[in-house]
């Protein structure tokens, strides 16, 4: 039950005096739901102003504040035309005020001809005259709220200003209570950090990096210790060993040899699950390494062992893909394989369940429907999880209660984003890497093309077509709407079908699964040589036929995305090729990302470039992107106090009396504060 002092911070932001319907849908659109939520978003950046007595050419290009008194209005008539209202400084220097658009009304309101005025906003010149068009702040004389020197710059929605927004960072800041320090007071004093409290007042009114360490190290001083917590927990409770004989996995029939980082690593899994001590190990390895043979091998092992494994994946269609895989392989020998998802029901998921439960099935695939609560396991020994950023770590700890002891756990991940590439770092996981492909794999070669060229691309996959080659088409993210995604994709589809016909298949996220795989079985026979699709395929998808990914929007797409999506091509033979298509105009971000996959086709350099781009996202939890203390680090900063935090966290575990000592109850808050579930639910021995 999350303590009392903290329930101001948790009251929603209606609460606040003046939040109705109307501004509480911007703010949810930011996901500023909570007051703590208002009082951690932090200003992205700050406009800087200069105070001015007269009118200097000296200071185009500056942020000004002046008092001018209003002389005439004027305008052409015009709808089209802008209004423009001539003032002058107290010497009688003139500038012109400048509004387009609908401003015209409001903007006579605000400056009456004759009153004197404080304006803000940037001196330009415009021809030989003095402008600044839209003032960003208009305020009478000797009138509350005059523009400052700084003023901080909100990440803002539609439908909320940024002087609103600051607002309600003020009115938030009241409702602060007065929290006991987690921090070791001997690291405030060296690090010359103000208290919390303090910290999160000057965050909002001034531009101070002190202060944005101290909030982004509570952060991650809640996460070290909630994955203290969580592996303390689980090293308490004790695994079952591992032992194979090898009558399985000798028998196993591989269709390539292993490599030499394949065979590292199966040494590493291997020696990891002969110990009573719970393995939590992350594999890392790029799209078509043989993460998913060196997961089998380790199945196989505890199958031999009299134990059962089970496979988690975080898709419908990646589990069957994986199922069908491995019932291949499994071919011949003694052992019982079974999938169960969402889609599984009746007879069939009863037969299933009553299979696990005696342990006459031996691995199990799934999605997260496979660590439920009405499902038992006679004796689970190992759990492989694939993708692992799509699960989080209490997702894991329901997966761990499902064993005789605590089940080994192996997490994959093709492309191992920011917050994979902090935990392995500096979290509760060892890591283990396939730095190698398989002898024979053609790198996929990368172009970017403009979104005008597109009749040429159309008739470039006409060509490949006609080859007899298959082709994916992965249609932009118009916005986070599974509705707006599929509208561009049966758009696309639609206009494509126009040239190809018949040889056009979409799948789609809302699809039913049935109707999903029978799509995806068709592309794979090659029925349909065109998949246009969502996000959908991201991850897992194989077909080897498939040598053309076409991405559209792609500067829409993060790195991840980005690299998962092509190593949806390149499984085969042939020489692959993945177009991203970009929008006629890009930011400089947008253009970085896609120079970096034009350039590389390593993973490992991707997901480095990918924090520094987007921000580590949360460890504990499933937001995987972006920090809004980190907004303004770099990533060898964060690294930095991550390390530092690690260091605490150790600290007042080992020394300082644990969470019953001095500073026990306060970091109790820290984590209920930062809702660290995974953490507070060891606490509770949940």
């Amino acid at each position: 039950m999350r303590p009392d002092i903290l329930n101001p911070l948790f009251a929603e932001v209606r609460a606040m005096k003046g939040v109705g319907p109307g501004l509480a849908k911007p703010l949810e659109r930011l996901a500023l739901v909570r007051i703590k939520d208002v009082l951690y978003h932090f200003p992205a950046s700050w406009t800087y102003r200069k105070a001015v007595q007269r009118l200097d050419v000296a200071d185009v290009g500056c942020n000004i504040i002046l008092a001018v008194t209003v002389m005439d209005h004027r305008s052409s008539g015009s709808a089209r035309a802008p209004l423009r209202i001539y003032a002058a400084d107290a010497e009688g220097n003139y500038i012109t005020l400048t509004f387009f658009g609908r401003n015209g009304g409001w903007a006579r309101k605000q400056l009456p001809v004759g009153e004197a005025r404080i304006i803000s906003g940037k001196l330009d010149r415009y021809g030989d005259e003095l402008q600044m068009v839209h003032p960003d702040h208009i305020v009478a004389v000797g009138e509350a709220g005059a523009p400052g020197l700084a003023e901080p710059v909100y990440p803002l929605s539609e439908g909320l200003t940024n002087r609103r927004m600051g607002q309600l960072a003020s009115a938030a800041l009241e409702h602060l209570p007065d929290l006991p320090e987690w921090i070791e007071p001997s690291l405030l004093t060296a690090r010359n950090w103000a208290g919390w409290n303090a910290a999160l007042h000057q965050v909002h009114h001034k531009d101070d990096a002190a202060n944005r360490d101290r909030l982004a190290y509570d952060e991650l001083f809640s996460n070290q210790l909630a994955m203290r917590l969580v592996r303390a927990a689980m090293d308490q409770r004790k695994a079952v060993p591992i032992s194979g004989t090898g009558a399985l996995v000798d028998r196993l029939q591989l269709p390539f040899a292993l490599t030499g980082a394949q065979q590292r690593v199966i040494a590493e899994i291997e020696g990891d699950i002969a110990q009573s001590r719970p393995m939590l190990r992350l594999l890392q390895g790029d799209v078509g390494a043989g993460k998913t043979m060196v997961a089998l091998r380790a199945l196989l092992r505890a199958v031999e062992a009299g134990m059962q494994g089970a496979m988690l994946a975080p898709t419908e269609i990646l589990a069957r893909q994986h199922f069908a895989g491995l019932q291949k392989l499994l071919a011949g020998l003694p052992v019982n394989i079974a999938i169960l998802t969402g889609r599984e029901k009746g007879k069939l998921r009863e037969a299933t369940l009553m299979g696990l439960a005696d342990g006459s099935i031996h691995i199990l695939v799934g999605t997260h429907a496979i660590f439920q609560e009405a499902v038992t396991y006679k004796a689970l020994a190992l759990a492989v999880i694939d993708e692992q950023h799509r699960f989080g770590v209490s997702q894991r700890l329901m997966l761990s209660r499902k064993g005789r002891g605590v089940p080994h756990l192996l997490v994959m991940t093709a492309t191992p984003i920011p917050r994979s590439l902090a935990l392995a770092a500096y979290g509760e996981m060892d890591s283990s890497q396939i730095d190698e492909l398989p002898p024979g794999r053609t790198p996929v070669e990368t172009r970017v093309i403009s979104q005008e060229r597109l009749p040429e691309i159309v008739d470039g996959v006409a060509r490949h077509l006609s080859a007899g080659k298959q082709a994916f088409w992965v249609c932009p993210l118009v916005e986070e709407s599974e509705n707006s995604d599929l509208a561009a994709a049966e758009q696309r589809a639609e206009m494509l079908r126009l040239r190809f016909g018949e040889q056009v298949a979409v799948v789609h996220g809302r699809m039913k699964g049935a109707e999903k795989d029978a799509v995806m079985e068709r592309f794979i026979r090659g029925e349909t040589r065109l998949l246009v699709a969502t996000t959908v395929i991201e991850v897992g998808v194989d077909v080897p036929n498939a040598s053309l990914m076409i991405v559209e929007a792609a500067d829409r797409f993060g790195l991840a995305q980005l690299h998962q999506l092509r190593g949806r091509v390149g499984r085969g033979a042939e020489k692959s090729v993945c177009l991203l298509i970009r929008s006629a105009q890009i930011g400089e971000t947008a253009r970085a990302r896609l120079a970096l996959m034009r350039e590389t086709n390593d993973g490992f350099r991707i997901a480095e470039e990918d924090l520094k781009l987007r921000g580590a996202g949360e460890l504990l939890g499933t937001r995987q992107s972006g920090d809004s203390p980190f907004r303004v680090a770099t990533p060898e900063q964060v690294r930095a106090l991550i390390s530092v935090a690690a260091d605490d966290a150790r600290l007042l575990l080992d020394r300082d009396g644990g969470l019953a000592g001095p500073r026990g109850e306060a970091a109790r808050l820290c984590l209920y504060l930062f809702e660290r579930d995974a953490g507070i639910a060891t606490l509770r021995g949940g």
